[in-house]
């Protein structure tokens, strides 16, 4: 006889099938020979080799795993390098390396909030920030998206005698920016804190000599005491981890209250490494970062026919990431696997992943995408999207 789990789980296993909202992992291969405009690998960095020598070099020096919390033994000179050329790169004074870019917006809202501070944050923030929120005991309140005058006055409003503004400065899903010089002014007239994700721009953003180097850096942002910025190591680096960047009295607080980074195993030395191998090739080569507007530009120019024909637009966006809206959950999940099937892999966004339930395709734009792969990927969703009820 089945418990009360059993059946709620049974329950729950049912509707998501009849919603279409069934998810399971699809595993890839070594050897596979898609189209990639499903990944997060933006400047296509997880193959460089120059990244991939750099992780097994440091596998070999340090071993597999950090051993343990980086406040044990779990901290390396490779950790302390890539924070202060991380930092450097985003135009930060610090920075603070955890295992994943979830951990470090779970750490540093948990650490800064409590009773007396109001978290007012964008409604489209992404699900780690969202679980920051309901870990830190704050009373947080939503506005529409990218609503500066709604922020305000919430901020307004508010009894409590510190506040933070929590955005993306490149949305995920969307692809859209946020509008961070008002966001910044806000902080500045309600003594507030402005926190911004930088998990989808890092690496892929920026102008002039600050092109790669994210939405910050290069800005009246870049440093400001009521700036706090975290970031990803896993999309346009090519690794795996997350950080916090901000003041030296900021990055000593989380060492001592961020739960995320007290009690998890540090950053494994690989990951440490390729990283770091990342910041310097972004660095050093801007480049990249101007290949993904032009490719994304190219994707959105090579879809418009299909998608005027419906009356719709690909959203063209400032990053790597585009979107198109789909009628349905089921509509998008047969796109994607007709896409898959005809050799192209999309992401497919459906509800709870999407913040405004509008099921999507979503598109990266990567750095790495060849002519050729752009107009056949083009001509594959074409007839994908011509074919749709």
């Amino acid at each position: 006889m089945s418990n009360s789990i059993t059946q709620w789980l049974e329950r729950q296993a049912a509707v998501r099938d009849r919603r279409g909202l069934v998810r399971r992992p699809l595993p890839r291969t070594a050897d596979e020979q898609f189209i990639d405009l499903a990944s997060n690998d933006y400047l296509g960095l997880a193959a460089d080799p120059r990244v991939a020598e750099a992780a097994a070099a440091a596998t070999s020096l340090w071993g597999a795993g950090a051993t343990s919390s980086r406040l044990v033994a779990g901290t390396t000179r490779l950790h302390l390098d890539l924070e202060q050329e991380l930092a450097r790169l985003a135009g930060m004074e610090t920075a603070l390396v955890f295992s994943s870019g979830y951990l470090a917006n779970i750490g540093v809202i948990a650490a800064l909030g409590g009773p007396g501070t109001l978290i007012v944050a964008d409604e489209h923030c992404h699900a780690s920030m969202i679980d920051g929120f309901r870990l830190s005991r704050s009373r947080t309140e939503s506005f529409p998206h990218n609503s500066v005058e709604h922020a305000g006055r919430l901020l307004a409003d508010r009894p409590e005698p510190r506040a933070l503004i929590a955005v993306e400065s490149l949305y995920s899903v969307l692809g859209d920016e946020a509008p961070l010089a008002g966001l910044l002014a806000l902080a500045e007239e309600y003594d507030a804190v402005l926190l911004i994700d930088e998990a989808h721009s890092l690496g892929v953003t920026g102008t002039g000599d600050f092109q790669g180097r994210g939405s910050v850096a290069g800005t009246a942002l870049a440093g400001h005491p009521n700036v706090i910025v975290t970031a990803t190591l896993s999309k346009a680096l090519g690794s795996q981890g997350g950080a916090v960047l901000g003041s030296p009295l900021l990055r000593d607080h989380l060492i001592n209250r961020a739960r995320s980074f007290i009690f998890d195993t540090g950053l494994a030395p690989a990951s440490a490494a390729a990283a770091l191998a990342g910041v310097r090739i972004i660095r050093d080569e801007p480049w990249r970062a101007g290949s993904v507007q032009s490719n994304g530009a190219a994707l959105a120019a090579g879809l418009a026919p299909a998608l005027a024909a419906r009356g719709a637009a690909v959203d063209r966006a400032a990053g790597a990431v585009q979107s198109i809206a789909m009628p349905s959950a089921e509509s998008a999940l047969a796109a994607a696997g007709a896409a898959r099937t005809a050799g192209v892999r999309i992401g497919c966004f459906r509800p709870p992943s999407v913040p405004d339930g509008i099921s999507r395709l979503r598109l990266t734009a990567r750095a790495t995408l060849t002519t050729k792969e752009i107009e056949d990927s083009c001509a594959v969703l074409r007839g994908i999207l011509e074919e749709l009820p």
